[in-house]
């Protein structure tokens, strides 16, 4: 190795592709070596060591635009930046492990946007022997109610628990549900408005409003998009909720004006 290493050989030496060495030149981490009396560059051993000091780095996560700051740095400083460097990846990996969960649940269809305890509430509802329609509606109420007003997500999920343990509600809900193929001014309507309140307000810490909510300027736009969504189907189940709406809130209970 009398006239030194080309940079082939340094490149296979260092453990990275020729591209590499040179764009280690260009941003000046590994200066250029002398040049043979044929022209061709010749790395020495202080060249080859610079180059595996700047693989070593840029393998680990340090930026190459930090790297020539650290390869002469005390050790103080050394150390410092790589707790930062460390704290940056600990960050990403995090990041991409969420990441990564995500795309697990997304092969489990709802468990990408809902948590496991909505998730076995929806399978118990199915297993009930609620209509897949209403079971689908439900979902999808949820998945509006987590993203758009996640307050009150969990009394939401937390009422359709009690549904499912309750035989006399769900047998309300199930009705509630059938009111979507009768007229809007069926008298049955009120009826059945004027039960499914009493139940509810039966359980009226269920139906608190977080404060936290009462400070959204759009809170009743929100809530309007998650409780009204698809009474456009059903007049009968809009004129339904806007009773019983109105029975909770002459009852005191908070909820926001659509």
């Amino acid at each position: 190795m009398a006239d030194g290493l080309t940079i082939g050989q340094a490149a296979a030496f260092a453990g990275v592709t020729i591209k590499t060495v040179r764009h280690y030149h260009r941003l000046g981490l590994v200066p250029e070596p002398r040049r043979d009396g044929s022209g061709y560059r010749r790395y020495g051993s202080e060249d080859l060591l610079r180059l595996i000091r700047v693989r070593t780095l840029a393998g680990a996560g340090v930026p190459l635009a930090e790297t020539a700051g650290l390869l002469d740095a005390e050790p103080e400083r050394f150390a410092a930046a790589l707790d930062d460097v460390r704290r940056r990846l600990t960050e990403q990996i995090e990041e991409l492990t969420a990441r990564r969960d995500t795309l697990h649940r997304l092969a489990h269809g709802d468990r990408a946007l809902l948590p496991d305890r909505a998730c076995e509430v929806l399978e118990r509802l199915a297993g009930l022997g609620f209509r897949p329609d209403y079971v689908s509606a439900q979902r999808e109420a949820l998945v509006l109610s987590r993203a758009l007003i996640p307050e009150i997500f969990d009394g939401f999920l937390a009422r359709l628990e009690l549904l499912v343990g309750d035989p006399e509600y769900a047998e309300l809900t199930r009705r509630g549900w059938e009111a979507r193929s009768w007229r809007a001014d069926d008298p049955r309507v009120e009826e059945l408005a004027a039960a499914l309140a009493d139940r509810l307000l039966a359980d009226r810490a269920l139906l608190e409003v977080p404060e936290a909510l009462r400070f959204r300027t759009d809170a009743a736009a929100r809530y309007g998009v998650v409780n009204r969504h698809r009474e456009g189907e059903a007049p009968a189940v809009a004129r339904l909720n806007a009773l019983v709406e109105a029975r909770l809130r002459a009852a005191g209970i908070g909820l926001p004006h659509c």
